[in-house]
């Protein structure tokens, strides 16, 4: 096949070294045309001229860069493959359509190519998605599923291209995976039309990428994709009626269940939370009559203090996934005992003269930050950035009586400080008319200034980073270096 893939990035060349070693003849489009780009395609070139790593299949790679046009359609081209950050409406894929031509991603044609370089059964897959929550529940269930003693990986829209990882190049890539824990973007659901997951869950949806998507309508029927073809569980939030709408929207094999999670008592056909206990009412012999204990809220992330109320949904939904694929209770206790977070999720950074001070930086919409702000009592809060269009009354409005003060950074800071005028006047607010990176720590000790013992200064900032920092990662640790001055002028 003459096969064109748009985008120069890590999917993209990961999908052209795979489609090629696979003997296609490939073709990389790509709109930019500077050094970064420039470096990438030499580099995917070098590979394709040495005879990629195509092995005993006795195939040479082909592929040729184009850069500078991302909008013309190669010509004889049989199939397109896209980096998930194309827009739909992008005049490539116009160009495809006219022409007749399909239009799938990179997690498509993983899944088209599970189990064939071993021959071996594929492994079975277990989709994660939603707003937020995505990469700590796909680890989560990693770890579970590992403490089960089988052999998975977290991959998808986590760093490892799930390609890599189905053609044997990931972790111990020689021996065939049991299942694969995988985290799924709305835009990476968009272009796989095929996927059919063992089991999926859909953990929050909350207004996101509506510039890519179009509408919210359009950005959560991606998001239900996940669903569809579900063999055994459609993992749902009872809190968010739109998932269980989402599940009861699918098209599911027979037999497969509806299993909902709730931080409040489980009903039947649910996982929840009792006493301190995290329950099982679902993959029980008798779920009218009998729970099943799987953990302690203490074993996730122990050592990191009281999990904040989103990740103990996001451990119910990961133990779900697992008791779907048939793990015990004691692999889940055991998997979310060993769990570690990521860093800038509600990383608790150091205490100063009483005042706790934690790095929420990943929380970059509104939805993530409420969830956020729900987690602790007394708040001195640090906001801003990039708004992306976003609203704030009603997070506002919902988190002002925990807000003891708020500090403002970013381009984006008046539209958040208008919305604490309107519905928090009483909160003092430092609004920093500035945007270097030094900002973060002035932003620091003004949180510093405005908090009393017992309270936690959180960085939440419901924004983006670009406008300051090269990503989220950059903030957070901006945030930390801050952080450790003042514990260092303490002592």
């Amino acid at each position: 096949m003459h096969i064109t893939v748009a985008g120069l990035g890590v999917s993209g060349s990961s999908a052209a070294r795979a489609l090629a070693g696979l003997g296609a003849q490939v073709t990389v489009v790509d709109g930019g045309d500077g050094d970064k780009q420039r470096a990438a395609a030499a580099e995917l070139e070098e590979w394709a001229a040495t005879g990629g790593d195509s092995g005993g299949a006795g195939r040479r790679a082909g592929i040729t860069v184009r850069l500078g046009d991302g909008d013309t359609l190669p010509e004889g081209t049989d199939l397109v493959v896209t980096s998930p950050g194309w827009k739909p409406d992008s005049p490539l894929f116009a160009a495809a359509a006219a022409a007749g031509v399909d239009v799938v991603g990179d997690v498509e044609i993983a899944w088209r190519l599970r189990g064939l370089p071993s021959g071996q059964p594929a492994a079975a897959w277990l989709g994660v998605t939603g707003t937020n929550g995505k990469t700590t529940t796909v680890r989560m269930l990693a770890s579970i599923l590992e403490a089960e003693g089988l052999h998975t990986m977290a991959v998808g829209n986590i760093g490892t291209p799930i390609i890599d990882v189905v053609l044997g190049q990931g972790k111990d890539g020689a021996r065939p995976y049991d299942v694969l824990a995988v985290e799924l973007s709305s835009y990476q659901l968009h272009w796989a039309p095929s996927l059919r997951a063992h089991s999926a869950a859909v953990l929050n949806l909350a207004p996101d990428h509506l510039d890519w998507h179009g509408s919210m309508q359009a950005y959560a029927a991606d998001k239900g994709r996940i669903y569809e073809g579900n063999t055994v569980a459609c993992v749902y939030n009872v809190a968010d009626k739109a998932t269980e709408e989402l599940v009861r929207a699918a098209d599911v094999e027979e037999g497969c269940r509806a299993i909902g999670f709730t931080l409040g008592t489980p009903g039947p056909s649910q996982l929840g939370v009792v006493e301190g206990l995290l329950v099982d009412r679902a993959f029980v012999e008798n779920r009218q009559k009998q729970a099943q204990e799987l953990a302690e809220v203490s074993d996730i992330a122990p050592g990191s203090g009281t999990p904040a109320p989103h990740n103990i949904a996001n451990a119910l939904a990961a133990a779900a996934l697992a008791r779907a694929f048939g793990v015990r209770p004691a692999a889940v206790r055991d998997g979310l005992r060993a769990f570690h977070p990521d860093a800038h999720r509600i990383q608790h950074i150091a205490d100063v003269d009483g005042v706790t001070y934690v790095d929420d930086s990943k929380a970059t919409n509104t939805h993530a930050t409420e969830a956020s702000l729900a987690a602790y009592e007394h708040i001195v809060w640090i906001a801003g950035g990039l708004a992306k269009g976003a609203t704030f009354d009603e997070l506002v409005q919902k988190s002002a009586a925990r807000l003891r003060g708020v500090v403002l950074i970013g381009a984006d800071r008046a539209l958040i400080r208008e919305a604490l005028a309107r519905h928090a006047p009483e909160v003092p607010v430092v609004d920093l008319d500035r945007t270097d990176t030094g900002a973060m720590s002035q932003a620091v000790r003004e949180a510093a200034r405005l908090a009393e013992p017992g309270d936690t200064v959180l960085l939440a900032p419901a924004c983006a980073s670009m406008d300051m920092f090269v990503n989220y990662n950059k903030r957070g640790d901006a945030f930390a270096d801050a952080v450790r001055e003042l514990t260092a002028q303490d002592h």
